[in-house]
């Protein structure tokens, strides 16, 4: 789950779940269609800053804004960095 990558300050290094395959009903949804996942977890959280630590935790699964981060390809992997701010909720 770890990887070699460290974000600086406030920012966390997310693996998007992967998208949605079917409804459901059941209907199959074709790959033009699917949606960008606002789901993932945390791989790797930089040490924060003086004024506000980091709060979450490699591991946890996090609820993301739908634009939020910018996508970053590591080792054939699909990953999201963005500060902690962007992250909405910890499920």
């Amino acid at each position: 789950m770890g990887i070699n990558i460290k974000p600086l300050a406030d920012r966390v290094v997310i693996e998007p779940a992967a998208a949605e395959t079917t409804t459901a009903s059941g209907i199959i949804i074709p790959d033009n269609a699917k949606e960008k996942p606002q789901r993932g977890t945390v791989v790797a959280a930089g040490p924060g800053t003086k004024d506000d630590p980091i709060t979450v935790k490699v591991g946890d699964t996090v609820l993301y804004g739908k634009y939020a981060g910018t996508e970053l390809k590591w080792e054939g992997t699909d990953y999201l960095i963005m500060r902690e701010s962007d992250i909405l909720a910890i499920v």
